[in-house]
């Protein structure tokens, strides 16, 4: 009898825990609000910010975006692209100005939404981790550490990589072929098509795990750097740059240039590993990756630890930093850009959405 009081107590329990639970559900379910007109707005305009700065950061280094891909994956038996600017004139002449931006369309309709995504997915985040920050200090008054900047930052960037990854698998095979390079992609939907039905869905993916390990520092430091080195100006005000609390132009180029060399310096071997494993299964990597076919065909990864053990046993340590020389000339003013373009425009379009609120 005893037993089955004990039960009876415990059961009796469990439903009316489940009872408050759904009453407290209930009513907070009743206090969501639908999103407003207004608000709506404002999340569009802030989509279309972050698209924005996306677009125009990334064609305004397109050149040495196509060179550092083509750096990233040539053949070492076979060398065409020798430095930057040996690169960039080996594109002019053996392709034209056109040569110069293959490539862009694709990297322009992946970057643009995952710009949008991105900034938006960061503003959110922060928000969100600022709250919780908030709750467990037991002080409104806190700010978002560089710690927390840089969790806000790494899931922003999860997000939209994830989301836009198999237009940046084609995109980085668009940019790889070349006039003598048998074509096989005639533009994004036809690689999509042809990635999907010759190799896989799976294959559309090739390359996610370095990508999510990589995107991590990267944005991840992005964001917390040129943040902290805002609010470090605001409130220190050194060298006489803020005025009013506001920064110029400039100074926020500055910040952003800082953040884009932090976060590529750390992140760039996994970006090396990325971009060869995305030409893993493609037939017509052989005539680029491998030199025109003038020597072995290109090397077949089964993971991504695999691929860094094969590129520096064949290759040597230097190989994960191929391309990192154009690769710096453009972040920097690619993530100086593409920050400021977003406060830019967000001002223009009146976007009030401050992390702090």
């Amino acid at each position: 009898m005893a037993s089955e009081d004990v039960v009876g107590k415990r059961s009796d329990s469990a439903v009316s825990t489940i009872v408050n639970l759904a009453e407290e559900a209930k009513i907070a379910s009743e206090g969501v609000k639908a999103p407003t007109h207004a608000a709506l707005l404002s999340i569009c305009k802030s989509l279309a910010a972050g698209g924005i700065a996306g677009g125009v950061s990334r064609t305004a280094v397109a050149p040495l975006e196509r060179l550092k891909i083509l750096l990233q994956v040539q053949n070492p038996h076979s060398i065409k692209y020798s430095g930057t600017v040996q690169g960039l004139k080996y594109i002019w002449r053996t392709e034209g100005f056109r040569g110069l931006f293959k490539g862009n369309g694709t990297n322009c309709a992946r970057i643009v939404p995952n710009s949008a995504v991105k900034f938006f997915s960061y503003e959110q985040a922060s928000k969100g981790i600022l709250w919780f920050y908030r709750k467990q200090t037991g002080n409104e008054e806190a700010e978002l550490t560089p710690i927390l900047r840089l969790g806000a930052g790494a899931c922003a960037g999860i997000i939209a990589m994830s989301a836009t990854y198999p237009m940046d698998m084609v995109r980085g095979r668009l940019t790889v072929q070349s006039d003598k390079s048998p074509t096989q992609y005639r533009g994004i939907f036809h690689a999509l098509r042809t990635v999907f039905v010759e190799e896989g869905p799976r294959a559309l993916y090739r390359g996610w795990v370095p990508s999510v390990i990589g995107v991590i520092p990267y944005v991840g430091l992005n964001f917390s750097v040129y943040e902290s080195l805002k609010d470090w100006l605001v409130k220190t005000r050194p060298f006489g740059l803020v005025q009013d609390s506001e920064l110029s132009v400039t100074t926020k180029l500055a910040c952003g240039a800082a953040a884009g060399t932090v976060g590529q310096t750390v992140a760039y071997p996994l970006d090396v590993v990325r971009r060869r494993m995305q030409m893993v299964g493609w037939k017509g990597a052989a005539s680029v990756v491998t030199g025109d076919g003038k020597s072995k065909a290109p090397p077949q990864y089964t993971g991504m630890v695999d691929a860094f053990r094969k590129t520096v046993r064949h290759e040597g340590f230097g190989a994960l930093y191929k391309g990192l020389v154009p690769n710096s000339v453009k972040v920097v003013p690619s993530i100086a850009i593409a920050f400021v373009t977003y406060e830019v425009v967000k001002d223009i379009l009146g976007v009030e959405m401050r992390i702090s609120d």
